[in-house]
């Protein structure tokens, strides 16, 4: 196996949020159920982000961080001071390369400018504002802290604040959702001129208020129309789709999840924070850190994650898992850099069978180029399991 690292990003995650939404099932917990007054123990996490972090120091390995991403919970519930003695750790622990996309979270309902101008200040360059909706009564379905004046002022306030790399979060498929209600929503964040835009239907996971009560969402003819309609509406206002819930314009995607999708590596660090690194000897972990933010706090540093290598047989597939999100084209010798050698008849038997189906295509000047299809990205689940390591 090739000694060569693959690229290094890091995750941040915060996992307070003002109130929890009956749709998420991230690790995100409603900070008056932490303190009585709703006070964050910020210097009590940031030593132990820190702490955190020292522990994963080893799988740097001498590289730079390409980006980072401070996900949640709701980040921008946090103090300025937090992100200036956040900022100014990484930068000491870490090598960065220049001008390092580094991206925050944060809701509508929490903007107030003079922060976010420290925000922009302390280092970070990108903000994704989870807005999910322009309509107040789909607002409140969503348990949403903001209303619609709040979500388009956000972009303005982040503008003002210093930020010229912005993504705009949007659900469709929501609860009596109508084509028209998903287009209106889609041209308002389009006349907000974001860098981008993630677009990305509501589905209902296990552990969520809506999986206990489901609601009713529009019909699968409603859904297509809504996909079908909104992509080019993206489109014609050049917004162009790189990846299945992601479009933006020319030269603005997102560099943090290019590195997740082209199988890169990344640091997780806070409560519940997901990593994947590869050693020098070729093996691969996936890493997970303590979920609840109590037992995170309280932990002895070390003691923090749990690792568990990938098997090399599975490798075909979890390669696949992560490029297959991106519609761009990839030689399939990328693969060799992540596996041994004998598991690529497998990646290339799947391809074979994915080729004959129509959900993937060569590129027409070299062999073993393959682009996703558009009838693929339909296929999406039927595809990645040609890759399972029974096939």
């Amino acid at each position: 196996m090739s000694a060569a690292l693959p690229p290094l990003s890091l995750y941040i995650h915060l996992p307070w949020c003002v109130r929890k939404c009956p749709y998420c099932d991230f690790n995100s917990h409603q900070a008056d159920r932490f303190h009585e007054a709703g006070e964050l123990p910020e210097d009590a996490y940031l030593t132990q982000l820190f702490a955190d972090l020292d522990c994963d120091l080893p799988y740097v390995q001498g590289r730079a961080i390409q980006t980072a991403f401070i996900g949640g919970g709701t980040p921008s519930l946090m103090s300025a001071d937090f992100y200036y003695r956040l900022m100014d750790a990484l930068r000491e622990k870490l090598t960065w390369v220049d001008n390092a996309e580094i991206t925050m979270e944060a809701n509508p309902g929490t903007f107030e400018q003079e922060k976010f101008r420290h925000f922009r200040q302390a280092g970070i360059n990108r903000l994704s504002i989870g807005t999910q909706s322009y309509q107040a009564n789909l607002l409140k379905t969503l348990g949403r802290i903001h209303n619609p004046a709040e979500a388009i002022g956000a972009v303005e306030k982040s503008r003002l604040a210093g930020f010229d790399n912005i993504n705009i979060d949007l659900m469709h498929g929501l609860p009596g959702q109508s084509l028209a209600m998903a287009l209106a929503d889609l041209q308002q964040a389009i006349d907000l001129a974001p860098e981008h835009l993630s677009w990305y239907q509501l589905t209902i996971e296990p552990n969520t208020e809506f999986y206990r009560r489901p609601p009713t969402l529009p019909e699968d003819n409603t859904l297509w129309d809504i996909q079908d309609e909104g992509l080019a509406l993206l489109e014609a206002n050049g917004y162009h789709q790189y990846e299945i819930s992601a479009n933006a314009k020319v030269g603005y995607q997102a560099q943090h999840n290019l590195n997740y999708w082209r199988f890169g590596d990344y640091l997780g660090i806070g409560a519940g924070a997901h990593g994947k690194v590869t050693l020098g000897d070729g093996r691969i972990l996936r890493t997970r850190k303590t979920r609840h933010p109590n037992h995170y706090l309280n932990a002895i540093p070390a003691s923090l994650a749990t690792t568990e290598a990938i098997a090399t047989e599975d490798l075909p597939l979890e390669f696949m898992m992560n490029r297959l999100r991106l519609f761009e084209a990839f030689p399939l010798q990328e693969y060799l850099r992540y596996a041994e050698p004998q598991y690529a008849p497998v990646l290339l038997a799947g391809c074979e069978q994915a080729l004959a189906q129509g959900w993937l295509e060569l590129d027409a000047w070299q062999q073993h180029i393959v682009q996703t299809t558009p009838k693929g990205k339909l296929f999406l689940n039927e595809l990645l399991e040609l890759f399972l390591p029974e096939n």
